[in-house]
């Protein structure tokens, strides 16, 4: 082999070996991305296994507990003491247990009728002084009466026109129920209703108690009389809707529901309850949708303006964007359950917690001093506003340094796109920090659900939709459910439309027989 062919398989050679020598690097460049990568999923699995464990297992409330800065601390360092010197001692000491007075046993209620029993000594009397008297008190029930309300409605006519063909007989009209024809009074109806949409009980239980008194009705009664209820008071959920709608402050929240539907045979469908809720006018209005799509809060809420409180779900973001009379509030505690959820993985969200926790300390310090309005309105001003501007620093900075896929990085990249609508609140004194009262409105509901598991159709579902709002509606205006809607169930048939909004249940105590 001559010279110069050594030469070209020389070259040859060498840019194979370079060749090689590439594809090792970039091998190696992979393989460590792709390590990195699975480091970063496995860091990230850790943190949802450790996310769903807590849900599971641990406390609901996310309590945080900052350091305080106000604590007195020694003006000097503690060193430890050498290993030569170190010793342990057995100390003795003498405590006194300071024994707290007993607060006594509770009071009973002092709005319950009274029965006395006088029990008398079996020994003679006679001759003897009373002295004093020992009383002790008990509560005690009656379990639920039963009776028959008969109306008797004698006939008259004229002697003159008795036996004739003119006869005009003269009777009293009945009053109007809610079912003309039907067996169950109003406060049996209004009795299912409650138990089913505000203690849980579903009607198959119900009937089941019906029959341990003796009386025996049918399923397909008990649930065409409560669906017959739901007919008479689609007016007055509309009158509802209407003034609820009307407000210029809404808290809107969502939840699923399982359904039946005919179409999907084995398997439910996933519906929606979309609540909605004023908190000047304290009304809750629910509003079933066969999905969590846009399209139905749009369509509700299409002639509202003002103020729209939510969580970080997008069908929101869009709906604000859409919108321009509407001016979008996120919810701070929302935000603030990132960080809190980032606190056993990375030590520095212990900072953003410490000013969200100022910053509800001033929301309390409003509420127990019962400030107008206007003043909690110069309180955030004043001593919030601050906190939001550090907080927002600190957040920067943060973002720079954080990894996106972590649960910090989770937490800064919630906020940030948001921080205009968190701030929000600060523009108005009626305004809230954050959703927990339509969160509030939530819990009923998943109670109810699962107990009776999922509704029987999707007209069921809003019937239930319904019942839901008012009862929802009595609770935040602290009125009881029962008496309403046997008042209601009682008047309804005969109030005129301009006037079916004194049975809204904040109007309750105000309102009389139309």
């Amino acid at each position: 082999m001559s010279k110069q062919e050594n030469t070209i398989l020389y070259a040859e050679l060498q840019e194979v070996i370079l060749g090689l020598e590439l594809s090792l690097a970039k091998l190696e460049k992979t393989s460590e991305k792709r390590i990195q990568h699975l480091e970063s999923d496995n860091a990230q699995l850790r943190l949802q296994i450790e996310y769903l464990k807590r849900k599971l297992f641990g406390a609901s409330r996310e309590r945080f507990e900052a350091e305080d800065n106000n604590q007195l601390k020694l003006p000097f360092d503690i060193e430890p003491l050498p290993e030569s010197e170190a010793r342990k001692e057995t100390i003795t000491y003498e405590r006194t247990r300071e024994r707290k007075k007993h607060p006594g046993r509770y009071a009973l209620p002092n709005h319950l009728p009274v029965e006395e029993v006088y029990l008398e000594p079996q020994e003679d009397t006679t001759g003897m002084v009373c002295i004093g008297q020992e009383v002790t008190e008990q509560l005690e029930m009656v379990p639920a009466r039963f009776f028959i309300r008969k109306y008797i409605r004698p006939k008259y006519v004229t002697a003159a026109e008795m036996g004739t063909h003119t006869q005009k007989v003269l009777i009293a009209e009945l009053p109007s129920f809610v079912i003309p024809k039907g067996k169950l009074g109003s406060s049996v109806l209004a009795q299912v209703a409650v138990d089913k949409f505000v203690d849980h009980l579903p009607v198959h239980r119900q009937q089941k108690r019906f029959a341990r008194h003796g009386i025996e009705l049918p399923y397909n009664t008990l649930n065409h009389s409560s669906n017959a209820v739901c007919e008479a008071l689609e007016l007055l959920y509309s009158t509802l809707k209407h003034k609820t709608l009307n407000t210029g402050y809404l808290q809107v929240d969502e939840t699923p529901v399982p359904v039946l539907d005919k179409d999907k045979k084995g398997k439910t469908h996933q519906g929606y309850y979309w609540l909605y809720h004023s908190p000047l006018g304290k009304e809750i209005l629910v509003d079933y949708q066969k999905g969590r799509s846009r399209d139905g809060p749009k369509q509700l809420l299409k002639n509202f303006k003002g103020y729209l409180q939510t969580d970080g779900y997008n069908v929101y973001d869009t709906l604000v964007s859409e919108k321009k009379d509407l001016i979008h509030l996120n919810c701070v505690a929302h935000a603030r359950r990132y960080f809190y959820d980032a606190m056993e993985n990375d030590p520095m969200a212990e900072q953003a917690l410490s000013m969200f926790q100022q910053l509800y300390a001033i929301e309390r310090e409003a509420r127990e001093s019962m400030m107008t309005p206007e003043q909690r309105h110069m309180l955030r001003l004043n001593k919030a506003l601050p906190i939001w501007d550090t907080l927002g620093k600190w957040i920067h900075e943060t973002h720079k340094t954080v990894l996106p896929k972590s649960a910090l990085g989770k937490a800064v990249n919630y906020c940030i796109p948001r921080w205009n609508s968190l701030m929000n609140y600060l523009r108005n004194g009626y305004l809230e920090i954050d959703n927990n009262l339509i969160e509030n409105a939530v819990r009923p509901i998943a109670l109810g659900r699962k107990n009776y598991l999922f509704a029987g159709s999707h007209e069921a579902a809003k019937r239930a939709a319904m019942m839901y709002s008012f009862f929802a509606t009595c609770k935040a205006n602290n009125v009881e459910p029962y008496p309403w809607l046997k008042f209601v169930l009682d008047h309804i048939q005969e109030c005129k439309y301009s006037k079916l909004e004194t049975l809204l249940p904040q109007n309750f105590n105000h309102n009389k027989p139309q």
